[in-house]
């Protein structure tokens, strides 16, 4: 049986460095919670303020880094539980990117809604990385919304 606790950034950042296929560590974050199997974490959710300046109206969180060790369900209860604890923070909006190779089906086990493709291949601007962070393949939204109260 898995629980989802509280973790530091620096603890989730590490386990994101052991165990996630293609990207590092992030900068910062508004919160970090753990999914652990009672004796160790089997997964991490960091959730920070969208990366898209577009996106960041103040209301909206994003999923910048979420990482399992292939635990069964531990993804769709990190999903799940990233949602709840954005909502009882005020927010309404929590919004995540998957590569288009990827399936969502955790996030759609976890009641997320797929809003399409998003974004490009790779960083633009003055502020683009010499090289790629991430693949350089297309991604999708998914994203969930709290009801209109």
């Amino acid at each position: 049986m898995l629980d989802i606790v509280p973790v530091t950034l620096a603890e989730a950042n590490a386990f994101v460095e052991q165990h996630h296929r293609h990207h590092k560590p992030v900068v910062g974050h508004k919160f970090s919670i753990a999914a652990t199997d009672g004796e160790q974490i089997v997964g991490v959710s960091i959730v920070g303020r969208p990366v898209s300046r577009y996106m960041d109206d103040g209301l909206t969180l994003e999923v910048t880094r979420l990482c399992t060790d292939g635990t069964h369900n531990a993804c769709s209860m990190l999903y799940a539980a990233s949602w709840r604890a954005a909502r009882a923070m005020g927010y309404k909006k929590l919004i995540t990117y998957i590569l288009d190779t990827e399936s969502g089906s955790s996030l759609k086990a976890a009641g997320w809604k797929c809003v399409g493709k998003a974004g490009g291949l790779r960083w633009t601007g003055k502020r683009r990385p010499t090289v790629d962070l991430c693949p350089a393949q297309m991604k999708i939204r998914f994203e969930k919304e709290a009801p209109n109260e």
